[in-house]
């Protein structure tokens, strides 16, 4: 799970957004499950960069919503 780019977002269709949303917030819950199970993360930092991207994703959706 590399971190989105804001251009790559920016390109995207709003739906293609809406789904690559969907998408991160799963791969989110079930890291956070295996994190609460007290299984070792396979990468430590992955939780964190699937917030950051969900929070790109939603703050392009917002400034597209203003213009």
């Amino acid at each position: 799970m590399a971190l989105l780019r804001t251009a790559e977002i920016r390109e995207m269709s709003t739906e293609e957004r809406n789904e690559k949303l969907k998408e991160l917030r799963n791969d989110l819950m079930h890291e956070r499950g295996v994190s609460a199970m007290g299984g070792a993360p396979s990468n430590p930092g992955l939780i964190r960069a699937i917030r950051t991207n969900i929070a790109r994703i939603l703050t392009i959706q917002n400034e597209e919503e203003k213009i």
